[in-house]
C-alpha cells in the first residue's frame, strides 16, 4: 500500500499551511525523512519530510494551495502501485490540462505524466473557458461558502493558480459586497448667499481610509509584478497592526562594550574548540537583557484590554533576517541560562531558521524581542514592537569610536572604545519613559561592569 503524506500539525494554534514549493517531482525517488515539500504558515516556514521511502506517486495540492492540517497531500510508494484516490493533482506546467473526477473535485494534470487511477482526461477548454472552469472547481470550502452566500464563483476575482478562487478571495468579495454603497452627494440648493465648499467632510474613519488611495503604478510604467510570499504578507499585516495598537516611543543609549569585547576576544577561540559554536556579542546582550527584565518586569508584560498580563517566564525573541523574510525564534527561560547556554541556543535557532527546520512552537511565546540590524551596518534604528509584547530592543553596529573618558579626578581624555547604540522601543500605554530609561541604565551597567568570569576557563 502507498504511504499517505498528510499536512502535519504545525503548532497548537495553526490549522492550515500553504504549500510554497515541491522539492520532489511526481515519478522521482524520495527517501524517508528527505524533505518533500515546503510549507508556510502564519508562524513559520518549514520543510516537511517524507514519511517513507519510495516514489512520489501523486500530489493532491499544487504550489500555492492552502491545506488544512491532517488533509491528504500526496502518496509515496512503489511505482507499480495504483493509487486508490479519486482526486489526483500533478505539478503544473505551462500547458496544464483540466480533468474532472467522479466526485467533481478540482483536478489538474501535467502532460506528459504517468498514468493514474480514477481519472479520465477531457478536452482542454479554450481561452476564458479554462479560467471559468477552474474558478468553478475551487476547493470544497470555497464552493460551500459560495453556495451559502449565493455567490457565482465566476463573479469572483481569483488569486490562486490559473485564477482559482481561494478562501481569502471569497472573504474579500463578501466583505466588499456587504459594505454599504457610498452615499450620493446631495444636490446643493442654488443660493447666491451660500458659502463655497472646498472639501467634503468624511465622518467615518473606515470610509476615510478606504477613500484615500494612491496607485502603485500606471499603465506606462516599466514594471514587473511579483506576488508577496505568505510570510511577507503576514509580516506586513503584523507590523501595521502593531503600529495601530501600541503607542510607540523610542529611547536610544550609547553603551560602552569594551569590557565585553575584551572578554570575548580572550575566550572565543577556546569557546569554539570546546563547544563547537561561535561566541558573538549577542549572548552577552541577552544575558544583560534578561537581568534587566528581572529587575523591571513591566517590560516583560502584555496588555489585554484594560488588564496587564505579567509574564513569569522570560522568553527572548531574536529576530533572524532570512532571504524570504523575517522570523523571530524564541530562547525560552533565558534568565536561567548562562553565557554558554545562551550562545548555543541562539546559534542553533538561527541556523535552523535559515535551513527551515524550526518548529512552530519555537517561534511562539516570546515575551521580549531583540533585533540586531547592526550586523548590516545600521548605526541604530527604532524597531516596531512584536505584538503582544510591550517592548523591543534594537542593536546598532558595534565598532570602535573616539569618546570622552573622564577619570576619578575629573580629567577628560579622548579614548578609543568599543561602542554601540541601543534603541529601546516601548509601548507608552504601559511603560513610561522613566521606567524605560531605568531599564536601559540597568542594561548598560551590566555590560559595563560585569566581569564575565565564567569565560575564564576558555582563555
Amino acid at each position: 500500500m502507498a504511504t499517505e503524506v498528510i499536512m502535519p500539525e504545525m503548532g497548537e494554534s495553526i490549522v492550515e499551511g500553504t504549500i510554497t514549493k515541491w522539492l520532489v517531482q511526481v515519478g522521482e525517488r524520495v527517501e524517508r525523512d528527505q524533505p518533500l515539500f515546503e510549507v508556510s504558515t502564519d508562524k513559520v516556514d518549514a520543510e516537511i519530510p517524507s514519511p517513507a521511502s519510495g516514489t512520489l506517486l501523486v500530489v493532491h495540492h499544487l504550489e500555492g494551495a492552502t491545506v488544512q492540517v491532517n488533509d491528504l497531500v500526496a502518496l509515496v510508494g512503489d511505482p507499480s502501485e495504483q493509487p486508490d484516490s479519486e482526486v489526483v493533482v500533478e505539478p503544473p506546467s505551462v500547458e496544464a490540462a483540466v480533468v474532472e473526477s467522479s466526485s467533481t473535485e478540482f483536478v489538474e494534470e501535467q502532460s506528459p505524466a504517468p498514468e493514474v487511477a480514477g481519472t479520465s482526461p477531457v478536452d482542454l477548454p479554450e481561452g476564458n473557458q479554462l479560467v471559468d472552469r477552474i474558478r468553478r472547481f475551487s476547493s470544497p470550502l470555497v464552493r460551500k461558502m459560495a453556495s451559502r452566500e449565493g455567490v457565482d464563483l465566476l463573479q469572483v476575482e481569483g488569486s490562486g493558480i490559473h485564477g482559482r478562487v481561494t478562501k481569502q478571495d471569497m472573504q474579500a468579495y463578501l466583505e466588499k459586497r456587504s459594505a454599504p454603497p457610498p452615499a450620493a452627494p446631495a444636490s446643493p440648493t442654488p443660493s447666491p448667499a451660500a458659502p463655497m465648499r472646498t472639501a467634503q467632510v468624511v465622518t467615518s474613519p473606515r470610509q476615510q481610509i478606504g477613500d484615500f488611495q494612491v496607485a502603485a503604478y500606471s499603465e506606462s510604467d516599466n514594471i514587473e509584478i511579483e506576488p508577496m510570499s505568505k510570510i511577507r504578507r503576514l509580516t506586513a499585516a503584523h507590523m501595521v497592526y502593531s503600529k495601530a495598537t501600541s503607542a510607540h516611543v523610542s529611547t536610544v543609549f550609547h553603551i560602552d562594550l569594551s569590557r565585553v569585547a575584551r572578554a570575548r576576544a580572550r575566550a572565543k577561540q577556546g569557546f569554539v574548540q570546546t563547544h563547537g559554536t561561535k561566541l558573538t556579542f549577542m549572548p552577552f546582550i541577552f544575558k544583560a537583557v534578561a537581568n534587566a527584565l528581572t529587575a523591571f518586569p513591566n517590560l516583560n508584560s502584555s496588555i489585554d484590554g484594560t488588564d496587564i498580563v505579567h509574564k513569569k517566564d522570560i522568553n527572548l525573541g531574536m529576530a533572524v533576517a532570512l532571504e524570504w523574510g523575517l522570523l523571530v525564534p524564541v530562547i525560552r527561560h533565558a534568565d536561567r541560562l548562562n553565557l554558554v547556554g545562551l550562545a548555543k541556543a541562539a546559534n542553533d535557532l538561527a541556523d535552523r531558521a535559515r535551513s527551515k527546520r524550526l518548529s512552530p512552537d519555537e517561534v511562539q511565546g516570546g515575551t521580549f524581542t531583540v533585533t540586531n540590524p547592526g550586523v548590516f551596518g545600521s548605526l541604530f534604528g527604532t524597531p516596531i514592537i512584536n505584538q503582544p509584547q510591550v517592548a523591543i530592543l534594537g542593536i546598532g553596529t558595534i565598532e570602535k569610536r573616539p569618546v570622552v573618558d573622564t577619570d576619578a579626578d575629573g580629567n577628560d581624555t579622548i579614548a578609543i572604545k568599543t561602542m554601540c547604540y541601543f534603541a529601546l522601543t516601548f509601548d507608552h500605554r504601559l511603560v513610561d519613559g522613566a521606567e524605560a530609561d531605568s531599564f536601559m541604565n540597568h542594561l548598560r551597567r551590566t555590560l559595563l561592569e560585569e566581569t564575565w568570569s565564567e569565560l575564564d576557563s576558555f582563555q
